[in-house]
């Protein structure tokens, strides 16, 4: 199984999963998003396989989430996605995404959603 991890190192919960992930004997391909930011094509990718919306990839603290206009319920999630490829500190860190599953950890328990042996590590 491949599974795949949007993560920042300096973002504690971020280090959590990676260590869960492992854990369970799964070594997964790391993607520093803020290094090596997500094409926009990664991103539809992405949220085909979220078992959330959409909305809920965006980080709102510490990024310029207002000031893009992200706040707007009515936003389409192309323009969500378009707006994560421009501006990758908007993703809510940290990002799993199995061969059928996506979805941020955050907080870490909910890893074990798509990735149920995490929880037997």
């Amino acid at each position: 199984m491949t599974v795949t991890l949007y993560h920042n190192p300096a973002c504690g919960t971020s280090r959590n999963v990676l260590a869960m992930i492992r854990a369970a004997g799964i070594e997964p391909v790391v993607v520093e998003y803020l290094k090596t930011p997500p094409t926009r094509a990664d991103l539809d990718v992405l949220a085909s396989r979220l078992v959330v919306p959409v909305r809920d990839l965006l980080r709102q603290r510490g990024t310029p989430y207002v000031e893009l206009g992200l706040d707007d319920p009515t936003l389409a999630d192309g323009d969500i996605l378009g707006a994560i490829a421009a501006h990758p500190v908007l993703l809510n860190r940290p990002v799993v995404m199995t061969g059928q599953a996506a979805r941020p950890c955050r907080p870490k328990e909910t890893l074990f959603e798509i990735l149920p042996q995490a929880r037997l590590a």
